[in-house]
């Protein structure tokens, strides 16, 4: 066998193996700790939606100012978030500090 068709169908295999992946592509709710219970309940049901669709979901809470003093008011309200989600979602990466924001990722159970 001569080296040129090696290579071509060594890159035939490779093209049919990136055709056949999945592709798990992330969605992001962005939330703020004085939310409002309505607009956080929008931002849930958006969540709840992607994550049926079998999307999985990023929630970050960005501070502002001197918001990030109190990083226990963002860790309950990504405690609510988990328990509303917690039929069609479960927690991939628990919440944690990046910056001035805090981020956890849900997946999609099954």
């Amino acid at each position: 066998m001569d080296y040129g068709k090696f290579v071509y169908e060594k890159t035939r295999r490779e093209r049919e193996a990136r055709k056949h992946q999945k592709q798990v592509e992330i969605k992001t709710i962005k939330l703020t700790p004085k939310i409002a219970e309505f607009h956080r309940d929008l931002r849930v049901n958006r969540a709840r939606e992607w994550l049926s669709e079998g999307k999985k979901v990023k929630v970050v809470v960005r501070f502002r100012g001197r918001e990030i003093t109190y990083p226990e008011i963002a860790q309950k309200l990504m405690d609510g978030v988990v328990k509303d989600l917690e039929e069609v979602g479960t927690v991939e990466q628990r919440a944690n500090m990046e910056g001035w924001s805090m981020v956890m990722m849900l997946a999609p159970i099954g």
